[in-house]
């Protein structure tokens, strides 16, 4: 692995926004519009979180799985990656890239002990399935597996803000988990989006770290741009009303 994040292969393949909002031509075909896209991606990315609570892996395992899941349909379409099979195969491939492994065995009985009366057939996947799709999902990664998440950098910032305390770290923890319920990780630096959520937080919980943002060499009005990353305009009004 990568010394550090700017050496790392992550860095190396951060996108523009536009590059991710792309949807494949054979998506399009089928009538899948961007914000559909968008839609079947949050899904998936709670479906991975499910999976994960129920074979019992970190967090940070289940951050980088969305995030393969993700990088994989920058680069292909759904229509030719299933999303019922990419997301679990990226749970699998995921927990042996964070050295947490979970058995392909037990992620094919638990998607049939959960799924077996829906209707999309969740469960219809079995153990050589996930295997052949690791494979898959391998190529369209280019076997770069490594992910930085800003979950170090949280803990790093909060305490050299004097932040750490039980309250911020559980909201802004929250925040950060929040942010993979959308493409940040493709886009961002682990650090600005850590640091866009001890913002945010600082705003809920009316703390002003105007001057230790300011001794970051950090110009406020871009961190108050940086909000948007995980906030909408309407959301961000709001909690500015608060402060």
């Amino acid at each position: 692995m990568a010394a550090n994040f700017w050496t790392s292969s992550h860095q190396k393949q951060l996108l523009d926004q536009e590059e991710v909002d792309v949807v494949h031509p054979l998506d399009k075909d089928k009538g899948i519009t961007l914000e559909d896209f968008k839609l079947i991606k949050m899904h998936m990315a709670n479906y991975i979180l499910k999976l994960a609570q129920h074979v019992k892996v970190r967090q940070r395992v289940v951050a980088t799985a969305v995030a393969y899941m993700r990088r994989v349909y920058t680069r292909k379409s759904m229509n030719e990656y299933d999303p019922r099979l990419v997301a679990p195969t990226c749970l699998y491939l995921a927990s042996k890239a964070e050295e947490s492994t979970v058995q392909a065995r037990l992620l094919v009985f638990v998607l049939k002990k959960l799924y077996s009366d829906e209707k999309y057939r969740y469960d219809r996947y079995e153990i050589k399935d996930i295997l052949e799709m690791e494979m898959k999902i391998l190529e369209a990664l280019n076997y770069y597996l490594v992910v930085f998440h800003p979950y170090r950098a949280l803990s790093q910032l909060l305490q050299d803000a004097g932040l750490n305390d039980i309250s911020m770290t559980q909201l802004t923890w929250g925040l950060v988990n929040d942010t993979y319920k959308t493409d940040l990780v493709l886009i961002h630096a682990p650090h600005l989006i850590a640091l866009a959520c001890i913002y945010v937080a600082s705003v809920l919980r009316e703390k002003d770290t105007t001057a230790w943002f300011e001794e970051l060499r950090i110009d406020m009005n871009a961190e108050n741009n940086a909000v948007y990353l995980c906030y909408d305009q309407d959301q961000v009004s709001g909690l500015s009303q608060k402060k």
